[in-house]
């Protein structure tokens, strides 16, 4: 038996009432940024895939994944907070309200004219990072992107590919997130992060808002199949930013009758899972080397608005070693007859791996009872990203790295 699923139930939620705001991750706020999405050549909703056989064994009611992998071409959901966030920052420019600054006018003469050169940083394990590149190619702009040291080579080519400057440094993503910040202070650069620190809060919150296009698409296409809102809801974390999004926006939309959702981290970056256990309502960092084949999620530190949503929030914490995300990957790439095969990362997949063992794993009852987790739930899950890195992909999928240690 390798390393096991760690996991803690919240006993710090609170009431709509008297909990944090989730005011800006309402409907009206994240329709602006699903309009701005939509304004995209290049736009298309993402697919919602049953997996209505995996479901059938594992005793639930449905399991629904939103494939992310198609998004923008890119491989990841990570260009839907890094645009929206570009675009509020310009909007704010130019003195504009972003509902006047759809892609077709951002990308304009016109506009490039009044906003002159502008240098975009951050710092990234791949897909944001190549989001924000991305975006900043769109525009006709520059980005500079750095990466934590270990990052995969080929997301750092596919980076550059979008006409990027981009390194791997010799740090690890808190450390390379706080250089990142002192060379953009120092040369003027526009920091575009989903980091959220004292001080560094605005960005953040637009990334966090642009997210919840990809929440708002999941509920409409549940709604569409006769399902008016998943029961539970598994999502992946590294600084929360995603995972905070999603909470935001349905603990806006459904109050109390809110699904019950849980954070699920890698075990070697579970700041956040820390941060519950220390009890006192204040968030804790992880250091170190924060090796884990879950690239997106080796983050140490929590973005401080996505903490004070999912400590108010969030039903459970859960840690998982990489072969939980290994098995998840193969689960989704071999799937049973009749279930659509979805390509998923390692950071993609970790929750389809751990919800598998959470109802098949005796060892992880008293867990599924917490969540109250039987025939009638309905569980919606993120595919965050498709194969960035194809090379590890093949390793872990027909190569059986990182095999399984569940019995």
């Amino acid at each position: 038996m390798g390393a096991s699923i760690q996991w803690t139930t919240n006993n710090m939620r609170r009431s709509v009432e008297t909990g944090y705001s989730t005011e800006l991750f309402g409907l009206s706020e994240i329709a602006k940024a699903r309009n701005f999405h939509a304004s995209f050549p290049q736009y298309q909703p993402t697919p919602l895939r049953s997996l209505k056989h995996l479901a059938k064994i594992l005793g639930v009611g449905g399991i629904y994944v939103k494939d992310e992998s198609y998004r923008f071409g890119l491989n990841a959901f990570k260009a839907l907070g890094g645009s929206y966030a570009i675009a509020r920052l310009l909007a704010q420019r130019l003195h504009q309200d972003v509902a006047e600054m759809p892609y077709q006018v951002l990308t304009s003469d016109s506009v490039k004219q009044q906003l002159g050169e502008i240098t975009f940083a951050t710092t990234t394990d791949g897909n944001h990072g190549r989001g924000v590149a991305w975006t900043a190619r769109q525009l006709g702009q520059r980005a500079i992107i750095y990466m934590p040291k270990g990052s995969s080579l080929q997301r750092l080519e596919n980076i550059r590919a979008e006409g990027a400057e981009a390194y791997i440094t010799d740090l690890n993503y808190d450390d390379a997130v706080r250089m990142t910040a002192a060379k953009a202070k120092a040369n003027g650069w526009l920091v575009v992060q989903d980091t959220a620190w004292e001080g560094y809060e605005e960005i953040p919150t637009w990334i966090m808002q642009g997210y919840g296009t990809m929440s708002a698409e999941a509920l409409e296409q549940l709604n569409k199949i006769g399902i008016a809102k998943p029961t539970h809801i598994f999502t992946q974390a590294g600084v929360g930013a995603l995972a905070g999004s999603v909470e935001g926006y349905f603990t806006a939309i459904f109050g109390q009758d809110r699904p019950k959702m849980a954070v699920v981290e890698a075990d070697q970056a579970n700041c956040l899972l820390k941060s519950i256990q220390a009890g006192d309502g204040k968030p804790r960092a992880v250091g170190g080397e924060l090796t884990t084949i879950m690239a997106g999620l080796a983050c140490g530190e929590p973005n401080i608005i996505s903490w004070d949503i999912l400590r108010d929030y969030c039903e459970m914490f859960i840690s998982c070693p990489d072969w939980v995300a290994a098995k998840g990957m193969r689960i989704l790439g071999s799937p049973l007859q009749g279930d659509p095969k979805v390509v998923s990362g390692e950071s993609g997949a970790v929750t389809v791996g751990l919800l598998w063992n959470l109802l098949r794993d005796d060892g992880l009852q008293k867990a599924r009872e917490a969540l109250g987790l039987n025939e009638q739930s309905q569980i919606l899950l993120f595919n965050t990203e498709g194969d960035t890195d194809p090379e590890a992909y093949l390793n872990i999928v027909w190569d059986g790295c990182f095999a399984s240690a569940a019995r």
